[in-house]
């Protein structure tokens, strides 16, 4: 009888232990960040900080149309994949030409075929646009859109340093960039 409890327990704890092990896959849209001062891991001994931070997913073009098709011209994107796109501002920043508190926000974009418009939203933490709320903007920008020489294949953001207060945010994706001036 102890013997076959004991035999019991220890294929319980085996089970448990083995499937304590597995761990899910690579997302198909892998998450990101991009900094401003680009290739930052955070404060830096050398007393440069941070000034923005975006958090996103990347998911890849795979042959895919894009803009127009698969995201509808005129309708909120959650610019990129997964949970919405957030971004962090460590200090008061003009964005797109508009002044922005320090703090978490979500990122938006209602693309078109030759501007987007590009949402700052109070809403966080949460999936994709489904329940995006206008009454929630920041502020919105538009920026032109600008053609690639070649395919994105993942979607992507970057930042270009202009001074040391200064940058070009830019999206990319498919034949698709979108520039958005930052600073600080």
């Amino acid at each position: 009888m102890r013997k076959n409890i004991l035999l019991t327990l220890f294929i319980m704890i085996t089970a448990f232990a083995a499937n304590a092990q597995k761990f899910r896959g690579l997302d198909k849209s892998p998450r990101d960040i991009a900094y401003f001062p680009d290739h930052f891991a955070h404060d830096r001994k050398d007393g440069e900080k941070a000034l923005v931070k975006v958090s996103y997913s990347r998911p890849f073009l795979n042959g895919r149309e894009i803009f127009g098709k698969k995201e509808a011209y005129g309708k909120v994107w959650r610019l990129g994949a997964d949970e919405s796109t957030e971004i962090r501002f460590y200090e008061d920043a003009t964005f797109g030409g508009k002044k922005v508190k320090a703090g978490t926000y979500s990122l938006f974009a209602i693309p078109g075929e030759k501007e987007w418009t590009i949402i700052v939203s109070s809403d966080v933490d949460y999936w994709g646009a489904y329940k995006y709320k206008e009454a929630n903007d920041v502020l919105r920008v538009t920026a032109p859109v600008k053609r690639a020489d070649a395919p994105i294949e993942n979607f992507s953001i970057v930042f270009e340093k202009v001074s040391d207060k200064a940058a070009k945010m830019y999206l990319g994706w498919e034949t698709t960039i979108v520039e958005v001036p930052v600073s600080f």
